[in-house]
Parts: structure tokens; sequence; C-alpha cells
């Protein structure tokens, strides 16, 4: 079905079809009936894939990047339709409009992505009320409840010395209805924003998480980097990360890159995302798998089986989608999930984190 929907949705301004396609899935996240059928038609359960990861038992490796459901309106649709993770946000503690439109742009002849959103979001008071409502309806059945992380940026309005009290008060928010929070440092699209993954600034942003947990409780927080980071600027980071106790890295966020780009789009000022990002963040995560042995989540241009395959064998714990799933639709978490369950078979191993280390040849 999705190629022949595609085909009409593509026609439509791409952030109006991101409106609609999102609004149908908070509808059918609403219909027990609907959940069923998403569930039948796209979902791989199989408990061989479950992934532990800090502290948290993941159904699946396969989670939805943050960036798609901003203010979490539609988890439940997409945990049925196979998801073992759904990221909200990237949510601000000041409800936001974000850029001007327009602000996402299809690069159809690359399969890829330009966004210059801007955290649009209605802001992390609000969607800690939804989350909340949610977790009482135990709106998920039939099939597990995904893994729920909230991803948490910097208000605009908010000058970059102020950016802690401004994280704390977001993450402060969102703390106790979200599995795991991840801390955005690394959109392009929000002014001086990158440059908090520097050394101190990022070590001040990260003690804030420090304190919360001391006063709010234990909770896995996540950073997330940016894919134009050089060698020894992720070592900086990696080196912060574990001074503050940070239980994962995702890697990575969008690029500022346009190398090799067929699509008149390319031009468009933002953030990159797709299968042009796919060789890129392959690369941040075998440098992040040297440094580290922290949980890692790979995103960026994961867009077919074959490239999840090779993440996990690169050293990825975690998988998350966003550009493919626009391209491929709701058939690429099947698709992706039985290549892993494929993998694992031909390699003989019981989970997928015994992949790491065996790429094929």
């Amino acid at each position: 079905m999705y190629p022949l929907a595609k085909l009409a949705l593509f026609r439509l301004d791409a952030e109006r079809t991101h409106e609609l396609v999102l609004g149908g899935l908070a509808l059918a996240g609403r219909s027990v009936l609907a959940r069923r059928w998403l569930r039948g038609a796209y979902a791989l359960p199989d408990p061989r894939l479950r992934v532990d990861a800090f502290g948290l038992a993941f159904p699946n490796p396969l989670g939805l990047a943050a960036g798609l459901d901003k203010d979490g309106v539609a988890v439940a649709a997409l945990g049925a339709l196979g998801f073992g993770s759904v990221e909200v946000g990237s949510v601000t503690a000041l409800a936001q409009a974000g850029n001007p439109a327009p602000r996402l742009f299809r690069l159809v002849e690359d399969e890829a992505l330009v966004n210059r959103m801007g955290f649009n979001n209605a802001g992390a008071a609000a969607l800690a009320a939804r989350l909340a409502r949610y977790a009482a309806a135990e709106p998920w059945a039939p099939g597990p409840r995904p893994v729920v992380g909230v991803n948490v940026g910097k208000s605009r309005v908010v000058e970059l010395e102020d950016a802690p009290d401004d994280y704390r008060a977001a993450l402060g928010a969102v703390w106790q209805v979200a599995d795991y929070l991840v801390v955005n440092v690394s959109s392009p699209n929000t002014p001086g924003l990158r440059s908090l993954q520097e050394r101190e600034p990022l070590a001040r942003v990260l003690e804030v998480t420090a304190g919360l947990r001391a006063t709010l409780g234990a909770k896995p927080v996540l950073l997330k980097l940016s894919p134009d980071l050089d060698d020894a600027q992720l070592a900086d980071a990696v080196a912060t990360a574990h001074a503050h106790g940070v239980a994962g890295l995702v890697a990575t966020n969008t690029t500022l890159l346009r190398d090799g780009l067929r699509s008149p789009h390319a031009v468009e000022a933002g953030g990159l995302s797709g299968r042009p990002l796919a060789a890129r963040a392959l690369a941040v995560l075998e440098r992040l798998r040297e440094l580290s042995d922290l949980p890692l989540v790979s995103v960026g241009g994961v867009h077919d089986g074959a490239t999840a395959v090779a993440r996990l064998q690169a050293g990825a714990d975690l998988l998350q989608v966003y550009t493919g799933f626009v391209y491929r639709g709701p058939g690429l978490v099947r698709e992706v999930l039985a290549a892993v369950l494929a993998a694992m078979e031909r390699r003989g191993v019981e989970r997928p984190a015994d992949l790491k280390g065996t790429a094929d040849a």
C-alpha cells in the first residue's frame, strides 16, 4: 500500500505531508482495532530480537528517531508498527514555533531530507502531560509497549551561557515520564547549539543531568552527537560523557555537508539526513566504538536491512530510522528486523548484540 500512498503524499509540501501522516497515526493510536491491524501488517515480534541496554529491555533493536513525533502524539501507533523504541522530541523547556516555513525539503534523487525545523514543539510540560496520559491508559496492547525516549534541546530564546538552566528545566519536566532521555546539543538548526559539544560547555550541560539523577532518581541519559565532529572533537565529547555518567551515545544527528548530491534542493540550508549520511554515520559509529564501551545508538542513513545489519556488526547496540521510514514506509520495520534475524541465524548467535565484530565478507 505504501508505494501508492507515497505517490500522492509526495505531491504535497513535505511538512504538510508530515502533519497529515502524523495526524493519521495519532488517530490510529486511539483504536485497539487499528493498532492490532498495524501490528499484524508490519511488526515482527520475536523474543530473540530483545536488546538490553542502559538498564532497559527493548523488544527489538530498531527505534524511531527523534524529529518525526516531536510532541508525542502518535507513540501508540508507532509502537504498533513494530518499533522497539520511539524517541519523541526534540522538546524544549519553552514552547516555540521553530523556523519560518518552508523548512522541510525532500531530496528525492538522493533519498534524503533537508530540514531546518528549529525544534518546533509545544514545550516540555505539554509533552510530559501527554506521555503521562499514555502511561496511565496503557494504549499499547496488543503487543509489547515500546521503550519511550525523550530528546531534549535548548530553547531558541535562551542565551548559550544560560543553556544549563534551560536544559535543567526541560529535562526535569519530562524526567519521570521518559524511559530514557537524550541531550541534544548537535542540531544545526538552533544558532550556536553545536558549540555546546565543546568540552567545557558540554561539561556544564551534563553536570545538570548528574544533579537531576541525584534529586529525581536514576534515569539513563544519552548524548546525541553531530556527524560533522572530527576525531579529536569526538574524543573530547566521549571523555566528557564518561566523566559525567552518560549512559549511552546517539550517533548521529544531521549533517551540514552536501557532498555528491543530485537534487536541486541540496542548496537549502539545514541538516541533511538519509542515504547520503550513511557512510559518515558508519564511520562515526566505528570511531565511537574504538573510544568507548558505552551503548551506542546508530542513526543516519539506515535505509534497508543490509545497512541495519552492518551497523550492528560495526558495534551499534540499537538502531534508529527516520528518513528511511519516510521513503520506504512502515514496511521498513519488518524488513530490518527480518534481516537482523537472518544475520543471527547465519552466524548461529542468539541475540543482536552477538553480531558485533562479525562483518560479512
